[in-house]
């Protein structure tokens, strides 16, 4: 095996391992067996460009051209057409198939189903990745740069992969394909220094290499040793370095890593997250996979929200918890702060059993709120502020997490009263102060709008009530998960201009406006109280995440409001003025089942909006992905035809380097002398060195040495060939005029002649070789003859050639 080919095979098996690192973004590895046999197609037609000789560029047109037509084959018909005809299939339907990709990227929660669109990214991407690691390690011989394009394959898949596990065992594989690059290429190198003479017996050097283990198997001499100690030694300590120093972790093998940065020991602290980073892809999720079951008492299921974090910090770029202390989990949690005896005395308290599915892999502790006792196992600590439970460090980059847990949570069932919550004394002087901040960058306009839709109102309750009316009910805004998710400041006024959104939206931004009119409020995230089944369980889902702003009144604590217009949602009892205050508990039965059944009536299905149907809330299945029938099948014609076309234009281009290529070896094979002259003289035209029949062979010779720049060896293979002409020419019969060595000095001479010219003028010679003219002349000369011969036929025949008039 030749040093060039060993560095293709293993630049091709370093992609592979580092496209290893894909696989804990989606549900199935069944790509990277696809994957493997593309590269190796791709990695074995540059090796035959290379081979022939192709020009590099060629050589990298031919990898992407046949890449693209293994795509093409692979897909065809996978998309729905959206054109007719070829065209449509090659470019409107591969392009539609693309973007389908990028929305399921988009939508799918990871690990993502293995769609068609995102199995297309994926190869695409491989085999992007591939090529590039091929043309700088093979075709450039830059094995070292071919590291950028890996690290960048690397680094996607461990951003998007974080908290899927296995990080460390990705890295390992691709560090290792990496040095394996390494090395084969050094290998090559060494190779061409000559003989190396190391540790090794000399009788055991293999003499052909002059630095590998000898034909009996012997060890590698010593420049090979210890470059592998090297490459393990390096290896190792990437993969052990991290694991060892603590300011390391979070990095590209941080695995999970601290999301919250909770130190797990006494007194940590909670510094800035939000996990509504997924909150959007949670709700555009179409395999809506449940991620929590539950069973509950309560009287009231729909107000059975799981609450998970609430956000009470806002500095204008994002709203994120501020830092707080952390502390044991108590026996019985202490009551919330800022409920009154009033209201506590009319609660209930009801147990809900929690089973978290395997792959739902949240810190935080999704709960009713408020609890007031936690059992569960595992190693936990409590946030007394937002009355949350985060994962406790279990070690080195691992943490506590929700991921299979089973859980009992008691918590309290409020009621409260429009009465209560109207009469609510003005909140703690502390409380107010810390929970009506806002950035000095707020956009004028929130605070305007917020002090006009509450104009003439005269508690905070009735503010609260007309901002929550004024996003669900009459201010004309729409509900849409395609909206781009920004929490800044701009967002809110760009939200409050163009009138449409989703839940993160209406949450921040009317805590926001609350919060100019100096009512406390912070934005909670969890679930919506999800779908019960038939035997009494429910399950909540992907698309259950929601986020609400919560306000505070004195004597209730920390309520919740539902701006968001979203189906399935309802405003709560207490935030209707008009329900009476001695009534909200009576009809407790009717709300459970209404909320158990979120689903619209089948009556409402056709008026549903699209973006709900997608959402499955309009009683009718989410769409279902595209499975690549079809209306008009497989495109097989298209597909022949197409290939056909684009073979038969490659073809066309290469016809010039394939004809000159083929009367080279036909004139050599021939022996004939003065073919071989011919054939001499035709390549220094190739580079632009034109034929002069007035010279005699010598003096041609010597031209052609001159021009060409030839010294050595080729310049005097030029003056044998030039002998060999004048013996043949000149010779008396009889003489011995053979020449045995005649194709291997044309060969030499020319590849001499072709590598004294620079880049473009080599493929020119190749690609337009200016003896084409001979071809050229050659058919003019037999279109002439055949002409003539014609004419004569036709005088003596007497046919007309032409009409008469």
């Amino acid at each position: 095996m030749s040093g060039r080919t060993r560095v293709t095979l293993f630049g091709m098996l370093a992609t592979l391992l580092t496209s290893w690192s894909l696989a804990p973004l989606v549900e199935s590895s069944g790509w990277l067996l696809q994957g493997a046999a593309l590269l190796g197609v791709q990695a074995a037609v540059g090796a035959g460009g290379r081979r022939v000789p192709l020009a590099r560029s060629l050589t990298v047109a031919a990898q992407l051209l046949v890449s693209l037509l293994l795509l093409a084959f692979l897909f065809a018909g996978k998309a729905e057409s959206t054109g007719s005809g070829p065209l449509s299939f090659l470019v409107t339907d591969f392009g539609a198939l693309f973007q389908q990709g990028v929305r399921d990227v988009g939508e799918f929660a990871i690990p993502a189903p293995l769609t068609d669109g995102i199995r297309l990214l994926l190869l695409a991407g491989v085999l992007a990745i591939g090529l590039l690691v091929d043309v700088l390690a093979v075709t450039l011989r830059t094995a070292a740069a071919a590291g950028l394009p890996l690290l960048a394959l690397y680094s996607v898949a461990a951003g998007l992969s974080t908290g899927q596990g296995g990080s460390w065992f990705a890295f390992l594989l691709a560090g290792a394909g990496y040095l394996m690059l390494l090395l084969s290429e050094g290998r090559d190198r060494l190779a061409q220094w000559g003989r190396v003479f190391g540790g090794a017996p000399s009788s055991r050097v293999s003499a052909a290499s002059g630095y590998g283990g000898g034909a009996g198997g012997g060890r590698a001499v010593a420049p090979v040793r210890f470059g592998r100690r090297i490459g393990v030694v390096a290896l190792g300590v990437a993969v052990a370095v991290p694991a060892v120093l603590p300011s390391l972790g979070g990095g590209l093998l941080g695995g999970q890593g601290d999301e919250t940065g909770a130190s797990g020991r006494g007194g940590g602290t909670i510094s800035a997250v939000n996990p509504l980073v997924s909150l959007q892809s949670s709700l555009n999720a179409q395999d809506n996979r449940v991620v929590l079951k539950y069973r509950t008492d309560s009287p009231q299921l729909g107000e059975q929200y799981l609450r998970i974090l609430a956000l009470d910090e806002f500095n204008g770029v994002k709203w994120e918890a501020s830092g707080r202390p952390l502390t044991d989990v108590p026996e019985r949690l202490p009551n919330p702060t800022g409920l009154g005896d009033r209201v506590r005395e009319g609660a209930t308290e009801v147990r809900t059993s929690v089973s978290a599915a395997e792959t739902y892999a949240q810190r935080y502790l999704p709960m009713p709120y408020p609890a007031t006792q936690i059992d569960i196992a595992g190693k936990w600590r409590y946030e007394p502020a937002g009355r949350t439970l985060v994962g406790d460090q279990l070690g080195k980059d691992r943490f506590q997490n929700v991921q299979g847990a089973q859980y009992t949570v008691r918590s309290l069932l409020l009621r409260p009263t429009a009465a209560q919550l109207q009469a609510a004394p003005a909140p703690n002087p502390l409380v107010r102060e810390e929970y009506t901040k806002l950035p000095d960058n707020l956009p004028p306009v929130v605070a305007e709008t917020a002090r006009k839709v509450t104009q003439g109102a005269q508690d905070d309750y009735t503010r609260a009530v007309r901002l929550q009316d004024f996003f669900a009910v009459n201010g004309g805004f729409r509900y849409d998960t395609k909206v781009s998710s920004g929490t800044g400041s701009q967002a809110i006024a760009r939200f409050l201009a163009d009138k449409e959104g989703f839940c993160v939206h209406f949450a921040f931004s009317m805590a926001a406006m609350s919060r100019s009119l100096g009512i406390p409020a912070r934005v909670a995230v969890g679930f919506t109280p999800g779908e019960k089944q038939a035997d009494g369980s429910v399950n909540v889902s992907m698309r259950d995440a929601h986020a609400w702003p919560e306000l505070y009144f004195e004597g209730v604590g920390w309520t919740r409001f539902e701006p968001t217009p979203r189906s399935g949602i309802s405003l709560p009892d207490y935030s209707r003025p008009e329900t009476p205050a001695a009534q909200p508990s009576a009809p407790s039965a009717l709300p459970s089942q209404s909320a158990s059944a979120p689903a619209p009536m089948p009556s409402q299905a056709e008026a549903c909006p699209p973006e709900l149907k997608k959402l499955g809330e309009c009683g009718v299945p989410a769409a279902q992905q595209n499975t690549g029938a079809g209306a008009g099948g497989f495109p097989l014609g298209a597909v022949l035809g197409w290939t056909g076309g684009v073979l038969a234009l490659v073809a066309l281009l290469l016809l010039p380097l394939l004809w000159r290529r083929r009367v080279r070896e036909r004139r050599l094979a021939a022996r004939d002398v003065l073919a071989a002259w011919r054939e001499l003289g035709d390549s220094a035209w190739d580079v632009g060195i034109p034929p002069d029949e007035a010279l005699s062979p010598r003096r041609a010779a010597g031209r052609v040495v001159v021009l060409g720049k030839l010294d050595g060896e080729p310049a005097q293979a030029v003056h044998r060939v030039a002998g060999a002409v004048e013996r043949a020419l000149y010779a008396p019969p009889g003489a011995d005029v053979s020449y045995p060595e005649l194709a291997a000095d044309v060969r030499l001479a020319g590849a001499a002649l072709l590598a004294a010219v620079g880049r473009r003028a080599r493929l020119r010679a190749l690609l337009l070789p200016r003896s084409g003219a001979r071809a050229t002349a050659a058919l003019s000369l037999r279109a002439a003859a055949a002409s003539a011969r014609l004419s004569s036929l036709t005088t003596r025949l007497h046919i007309p050639l032409r009409g008469r008039g």
